[in-house]
């Protein structure tokens, strides 16, 4: 909202005789109610599922093989201490359980790095899918605006400014003072 603030007295500082007219739109409720937006949602929902499926597999193995390991480092742990093994015997569950930790060291890691990649893959896949969806909003925004001759039309779920008439922007004058 500061920016919403700092944008209007930046404009009402540029000194602009003509009255400005401004509207907000808020985005969730227009996405939210929007036919084609849902349909994204519902695709993007199957996707997460799918991985969330995945990932809840992977996880469940690696519990799986953690329990495991558990039960075998404490029953070595009582045949230590009732002494009935012999020293190889000791080097060779050492070095069983050295590998089984090092796989659900390695398991637990690839699963870290497969979250990340998940994250990326339905976070792009959720811009790409919604694209369109922005951009139908966006012009029918713009249409409107223009109709009802707003000059500024913010997005009141993003702080941001969606619509912004050409005859109100100084970016240009700003440059030619700055030279």
């Amino acid at each position: 909202m500061k920016k919403v603030i700092v944008l209007l007295l930046f404009i009402a500082a540029a000194g602009l005789n003509a009255q400005v007219k401004i509207a907000f739109v808020d985005s969730e409720i227009i996405i939210a109610q929007l036919p084609e937006a849902v349909e994204v949602r519902k695709n993007l929902e199957a996707q997460q599922k799918f991985y969330v499926d995945t990932i809840t597999a992977k996880d469940s193995e690696i519990k799986t093989k953690a329990d495991v390991f558990k039960t075998k480092y404490e029953d070595a742990q009582n045949q230590m201490k009732a002494g009935k093994l012999t020293e190889e015997q000791i080097k060779s569950l050492e070095q069983e359980l050295g590998l089984m930790q090092d796989e659900i060291n390695r398991l637990d890691q690839e699963l870290t790095a497969y979250k990340q990649t998940v994250q990326k893959i339905l976070y792009d896949l959720q811009i790409e899918l919604f694209k369109p969806v922005r951009e139908k909003i966006t012009k029918s925004i713009e249409a409107l605006a223009k109709e009802l001759k707003y000059n500024i039309v913010l997005d009141k779920a993003s702080d941001a400014l969606i619509y912004g008439d050409k005859e109100i922007d100084i970016t240009f004058k700003i440059l030619d003072k700055l030279k």
